[in-house]
C-alpha cells in the first residue's frame, strides 16, 4: 500500500486526508482542525503539523510527501507565497518552511488547481471520459472566481504560478475596480457578490444569489441578472476555450450550481468561440467539498 496524504488549507479550517493510493482513492483517514490564522504565520504551520501527525498516527503510515492546496499560490521565481486572502502567508517562503517543519517534500498548488485535479482524476471528468481527458479546466465561481488547469493528468502551475487565473482577466468595465487593482475583471462581473450587486443596482434591494434566482418567474430584475450572467459567462468561457480548447470544463462554486449555465450558458459560449460547433463538455462537479483535499493528495 502506498497511501497519499493531502491537505486543504482554508481561512478557517485545515482539512487533511489519507487516500489508499492514486488508483484506489479510498479514504483511510480524514481530519479537520481550525486554521486559527489570527495566531500568525508560524502558528498556521504548527496547526498543519498537528493534522499530519494525527493522520500518520491514525493510519500507521508515514507521509512520503504532502500535497497541499492553498489560498493564493507559490511563486516559483522568488520562492514566496502570494495572492492569498490569508494575508500572513504572503511574502513568506511558506512551501519551504512547511517542508522543513514536516521533514518531507511538499507539493503545493492553489485550491482551484486542486479542484480541477480531483475532478479530472477521480471525479466528473473521469466518469465522462473513462480513459481520461487531455485538457481539463476547473472553474470555481463563488465569492471569487478562480480556475485550474490540468493537462494529461498534470496540474499546470505556470512560470509565475498563476496558470488558470481567468478570474483576473478583463471581461467588462462595468465590473468596476477589482481588489487586485485592475478594472473589469471576470470576478467583478460574474462572481456571486457581483451578481448580487447587479441586482441591487436594478432594484435597490439586497438579496442573496439563491433568492434572486428563485424569483425568475415573477421578478424582471432577477431575469435581467440572469441574462447578465449568461451573457458574460459566454464571453468569459469563450476566451478560455479559444485559448486552451479543453475537453471538459467543470463548474464549481455556488454560482456553478445555477442550472441555466449548462443550457443557456453553453449556448452563449457557442457564440464566442472560433469554431463552427462546441465540443467542449460542461460538467457539474462530483466530489463537492472533498474535491480540494482529494486534489491535494493527488498532487
Amino acid at each position: 500500500m502506498n497511501p497519499i496524504f493531502g491537505l486543504d488549507l482554508g481561512g478557517t479550517k485545515i482539512e487533511g486526508v489519507v487516500l489508499k493510493s492514486k488508483t484506489d482513492p479510498s479514504v483511510l483517514a480524514r481530519l479537520r482542525l481550525p486554521t486559527e490564522s489570527v495566531g500568525g504565520y508560524q502558528h498556521i504551520i504548527e496547526q498543519i503539523a498537528k493534522v499530519v501527525a494525527s493522520l500518520e498516527k491514525e493510519t500507521g503510515a508515514k507521509a512520503p510527501y504532502i500535497g497541499i492546496g492553498t489560498p493564493g499560490t507559490h511563486d516559483p521565481i522568488v520562492n514566496t507565497h502570494k495572492n492569498s486572502n490569508t494575508t500572513c502567508l504572503n511574502g513568506q517562503p511558506f512551501k519551504f518552511d512547511l517542508a522543513k517543519r514536516l521533514g518531507v517534500e511538499v507539493r503545493m498548488a492553489n485550491d482551484a488547481n486542486c479542484f480541477a485535479a480531483a475532478e479530472a482524476h477521480i471525479g466528473a471528468v473521469r466518469d465522462h471520459f473513462p480513459k481520461g481527458a487531455e485538457v481539463v479546466f476547473g472553474v470555481i465561481m463563488g465569492t471569487g472566481v478562480g480556475g485550474g488547469l490540468v493537462v494529461n493528468d498534470k496540474v499546470i502551475n505556470g512560470r509565475q504560478g498563476i496558470a488558470g487565473e481567468w478570474g483576473h482577466n478583463f471581461l467588462d468595465a462595468s465590473g468596476g475596480v477589482c481588489y487586485c487593482g485592475k478594472i473589469g475583471c471576470v470576478e467583478q462581473v460574474i462572481s456571486g457578490p457581483s451578481l448580487e450587486r447587479h441586482y441591487k443596482s436594478l432594484t435597490g434591494n439586497s438579496l442573496k444569489l439563491k433568492d434572486i434566482f428563485s424569483r425568475l418567474e415573477t421578478d424582471d430584475a432577477a431575469r435581467q441578472t440572469k441574462a447578465h450572467l449568461i451573457h458574460f459567462f459566454g464571453k468569459g468561457m469563450g476566451s478560455i476555450i479559444n485559448m486552451i480548447d479543453p475537453d471538459a470544463i467543470v463548474l464549481g462554486g455556488g454560482v456553478g450550481n445555477i442550472a441555466e449555465l449548462y443550457t443557456e450558458g453553453v449556448e452563449e459560449v457557442k457564440k464566442n468561440i472560433f469554431n463552427g460547433r462546441l465540443d467542449t463538455v460542461f460538467l457539474k462537479p462530483k466530489l463537492g467539498d472533498s474535491a480540494g483535499v482529494f486534489g491535494a493528495a493527488l498532487l
